[in-house]
């Protein structure tokens, strides 16, 4: 998952920035509306988390800009404008969500996976695929009540392949979900992280397949359908996706 961070406190940002890399997003962070402005037009977010009180363009003026170009990414306004009429001013430009200044850091990272969760079109907080579960509030693996250690990086490439359930996802999506500003992540890292997270699934009785020309899925090893060894590339349709 995808978050830009739109704060002009360096201290704040700083720290909430390394408190979501932390969980095992990608984040770019940027201090003022106008750059957020363009980062919202250039790129794809799950998430904008973004301040009001910006320089060179209100936060509100960057909320509506993204609205007006259909942009879909979930929205949390966090500011220290907390007046009623502030907050209706917000939601009705389309934010999903408000927290005032000063905030508790427990309820932020709870807000965070609620919009994140339905930003990908999930009900519940656990999601299972064959023996596995995830479970999308602590961003845990886990199997048979056991916890499964997954490194952050490969953490975000499972948990994508996750909510997908199965559904091929293009590698042009993997990289645009798991890079940020500073870090593009090459095909190479990407082929990477798919076979050390084969070699962690494997015990579990899941993979990654390869849908050749397209992208990764995620798949059981035994099952109704014909094996295909954990390493092999499979052709799919388009319509896969």
């Amino acid at each position: 998952m995808r978050i830009l961070l739109v704060e002009d406190n360096k201290a704040l940002s700083e720290g909430l920035g390394a408190l979501l890399r932390g969980s095992g997003y990608a984040v770019d962070i940027v201090e003022d509306g106008a750059s957020a402005h363009a980062a919202a037009a250039a790129e794809n977010f799950d998430l904008v988390i973004l301040d009001l009180n910006l320089p060179e363009m209100d936060g509100l003026d960057v909320l509506r800009a993204m609205r007006a170009r259909h942009n879909q990414a979930a929205v949390l306004i966090l500011t220290a404008r907390g007046t009623p009429e502030e907050r209706v001013r917000g939601l009705d430009l389309g934010a999903d969500d408000y927290m005032i200044k000063p905030f508790d850091i427990s309820e932020f990272e709870a807000r965070v996976r609620v919009l994140l969760r339905r930003q990908a079109g999930l009900r519940h907080a656990l999601v299972h695929f064959g023996a596995v579960t995830l479970d999308l509030n602590t961003r845990t693996f886990s199997s048979a009540g056991q916890s499964i250690d997954i490194p952050a990086r490969e953490l975000g490439l499972l948990e994508l392949l996750f909510v997908r359930g199965g559904k091929v996802v293009a590698k042009e999506a993997i990289v645009q979900s798991l890079s940020g500003f500073d870090h593009d992540l090459s095909s190479n890292a990407i082929e990477q992280y798919v076979s050390r997270l084969r070699k962690r699934l494997a015990p579990y009785g899941l993979t990654v397949r390869t849908a050749r020309g397209l992208g990764y899925y995620l798949d059981r090893l035994s099952g109704t359908q014909p094996v295909i060894a954990a390493d092999e590339t499979v052709d799919l349709p388009a319509d896969t996706q």
